[in-house]
């Protein structure tokens, strides 16, 4: 009887996101040869150069997520909702993914479904500077960002102790909820909640183009060395 070949299924290598920024960010985009598989267009950054930006966008070589950040979870400029939609609104026809904070969805729920009907996918974000919830808190926020109709729930908190990281695996291992999950930590321990949650099934990671704006945040050449590990 010929033996039993055990093949161990291998999870997907999360979607590379260079996060532009800054004008410097924008222009080193432009150039890359060998670019992520998306960008993200931080517009509450960008916010003073959207005319250059629109104009530039069909030289980036990768398609776009777009946000405009509440000023609670890391936005800059301290921009109005209005401001915020206004800005996401205008970039919507440029997008592949639209993101939004939890907060935000409600207020922007009609942005939502124009974006599901122009086939523009959601991500539903939280952020949290401070800590990281617990597992049970991290659930019930995934399933209120299903019920906002994300097709990914993005989760971003800090990691700077061993406790804090291991509430972030066990949601990601345990979420309870089924919907895509981009998880991240922020801190001393940012760089390895990456990688571990790159093994644990994240479906993006975000980095940077030329210089972290949060601890932990890797550049290309470092995460494309993880994703190596990863997939092994």
């Amino acid at each position: 009887m010929a033996a039993r070949t055990s093949v161990k299924a291998r999870r997907p290598l999360p979607r590379l996101v260079g996060v532009i920024s800054s004008r410097d960010d924008l222009r080193f985009a432009i150039r890359m040869r060998n670019p992520p598989d998306l960008f993200e267009l931080r517009l509450d950054h960008l916010v003073g150069i959207v005319n250059e930006l629109e104009n530039k966008l069909s030289m980036l070589p990768a398609p776009l997520i777009i946000t405009a950040r509440h000023p609670r979870e890391g936005g800059a400029n301290n921009l109005s909702i209005k401001q915020r939609r206004e800005l996401l609104s205008r970039f919507l026809p440029h997008a592949r993914y639209i993101d939004v904070e939890l907060r935000s969805a409600k207020a922007l729920r009609s942005l939502l479904e124009i974006a599901r009907r122009k086939n523009v996918r959601r991500i539903v974000s939280f952020h949290n500077f401070s800590s990281t919830p617990s597992t049970r808190s991290l659930r019930a926020r995934a399933r209120a960002t299903k019920s906002c109709g994300a097709d990914i729930f993005k989760v971003a908190t800090r990691t700077d102790t061993p406790a804090q990281l291991a509430r972030l695996l066990d949601f990601i291992a345990n979420k309870d909820v089924d919907l895509a999950v981009s998880a991240m930590g922020i801190g001393k321990l940012g760089g390895i909640s990456r990688l571990e949650l790159m093994r644990r099934g994240s479906v993006l990671s975000y980095i940077h183009l030329g210089r972290a704006r949060i601890a932990g945040q890797p550049s290309l050449r470092d995460i494309r060395r993880w994703t190596l590990s990863v997939g092994r």
